[in-house]
């Protein structure tokens, strides 16, 4: 028995280019007169259901997709004038711990997701669940701590040795989505923090728990109860071995917020950096010190990147860092060691390695009595921040000048300039905060590229005598001037 096959009707692979035509012009359909199935272009015999020469067409009118017509219907809220709508649901609400509320923008705003990711051990944990208590005491509502990764007794000890006892702050320890979900009905928090979203799965998606696919999920559900429910929320992320938040890249497109919690496990300083913020600025730090009592916010973190000396030592010099918005005074130290046969170390600490490496090819090209080709290189900065910004170009020349001629440098003086490879001092950026953070504290002359001194810009720190300088020549020229005032 022969199946006769139906020819396609005419039109119809012209129909088929006209279905990638704009919303607004009439499209070419396909459905079975058998079943109602739509197929996205016409074929002889149906998909669903097997019939033969069931397909036919029919022009209607609306945007479509894979093939089916997507038709408008009545929005839950219509749209409104911007002018009309109030923005106080979205009004920040301080946290309590201050250098916390400068990153995030002023505080908390309800129903936000914050993802706060960090290295093991950097102080995560300790951090949030200071937030946590001072929420519960002064916004209001309680506070609900969801750890996955620590009994309830563990995080009771922690709390009980920074003082963060309180009636509205909640703990539970879990690992499933419902259960957590469960907690939030019966607390009602209005700030829930999430130990870590990695440990978190949920039985309706496959995968298992820190994986892709349950992470996803698991984010997109809390991200839902969030915003519907008007609850801030943080959530603890892990970090690879690169620094990067663990998990998918969608992961960070969800959240509101993206903040980075950094430090050095053998210093007490710690930084938050903001990444990504849809409610404030998206480059700002905030400082913290870790102690045995917990960790407290520093207001003023810049003396703990200086020394203060007796006497001018050889081979340090001060310059003024950026940390997002924020200006930091910051000592550079520099070391020349012997003479060595072979290739010579070149060690840094808290510096860019490249940065070094191209500032001592420079000296060793553009001043006479410096030779560093042979000797071994040591350089690093105070207090455990990491300055890799090229600001401190100059800084580190002058810190690695004075080091090689044995040339003490004037405390009271701090250098500010990217070096160029043929000597050139040039300019960086924000200059007017560096120096006013710089003459707050006290110092008197500053080194500056060409073009940002108060001869140019019109304006500059009262007490401070502001030098441009063109080269690196001329500011080892300056800088032994100031010392031997």
């Amino acid at each position: 028995m022969t199946t006769s096959r139906s020819t396609p009707p005419r039109g119809a692979t012209a129909g088929a280019s006209r279905g990638r035509a704009t919303a607004r012009e009439p499209r070419p359909a396909y459905e079975c007169d058998a079943c109602g199935h739509q197929p996205p272009k016409w074929v002889g015999r149906c998909p669903e259901c097997g019939e033969w020469g069931s397909v036919v067409e029919s022009t209607v009118t609306g945007p479509t997709v894979s093939g089916r017509v997507v038709s408008s219907r009545m929005p839950a809220e219509p749209a409104r004038p911007i002018a009309t709508i109030s923005a106080a649901p979205a009004r920040a609400v301080p946290t309590g711990v201050s250098e916390l509320d400068r990153v995030l923008g002023g505080g908390l705003v309800p129903g936000a997701v914050v993802l706060l990711a960090g290295e093991p051990g950097v102080g995560k944990s300790t951090l949030l669940l200071d937030v946590a208590q001072q929420w519960a005491v002064g916004a209001g509502s309680p506070s609900l701590v969801v750890s996955g990764e620590e009994s309830v007794s563990q995080v009771r000890l922690r709390a009980e040795r920074m003082g963060t006892l309180h009636d509205q702050l909640y703990l539970a320890a879990e690992s499933d989505l419902g259960s957590v979900l469960g907690h939030l009905d019966a607390v009602k928090p209005g700030l829930l923090v999430l130990d870590s979203v990695q440990t978190i799965s949920t039985t309706g998606t496959e995968g298992v728990p820190g994986g892709v696919t349950q992470v996803r999920a698991v984010t997109s559900a809390l991200v839902s109860v969030a915003k519907e429910r008007g609850i801030a929320t943080v959530l603890v992320g892990h970090v690879t071995k690169d620094g990067q938040v663990a998990g998918p890249r969608v992961l960070e497109h969800l959240v509101d917020v993206v903040l980075h919690f950094e430090g050095d496990k053998h210093s007490s300083l710690r930084l938050v950096r903001g990444v990504k913020n849809r409610f404030g600025a998206a480059d700002e730090v905030g400082c913290f010190e870790m102690h045995e009592g917990g960790i407290s916010s520093l207001a003023d973190p810049s003396g703990l990147f200086l020394t203060r000396y007796a006497e001018p030592v050889p081979g340090t010099c001060v310059t003024v860092a950026m940390e997002g918005r924020r200006a930091l005074v910051t000592e550079v130290q520099a070391l020349i060691g012997a003479t060595v046969a072979g290739s010579p170390r070149r060690t840094v600490s808290g510096l860019d390695s490249a940065r070094l490496a191209m500032v001592l090819a420079v000296l060793q090209r553009r001043t006479e009595r410096l030779t560093l080709h042979d000797r071994e290189v040591f350089a690093a900065t105070v207090g455990g921040i990491r300055v890799v910004e090229p600001a401190a170009d100059l800084a580190v020349a002058l810190a690695v000048a004075s080091g090689g001629l044995n040339l003490a440098i004037a405390p009271h003086l701090v250098a500010i300039g990217e070096v160029g490879l043929t000597g050139e001092v040039r300019r960086v950026g924000a200059v007017p905060r560096r120096l006013a953070e710089a003459a707050r504290l006290g110092f008197k002359v500053a080194l500056v590229p060409p073009g940002c001194g108060p001869a140019s810009t019109g304006a500059g720190p009262e007490n401070m005598r502001v030098t441009e300088v063109t080269d690196v020549r001329s500011a080892l020229q300056h800088a032994a001037r100031a010392s031997a005032e």
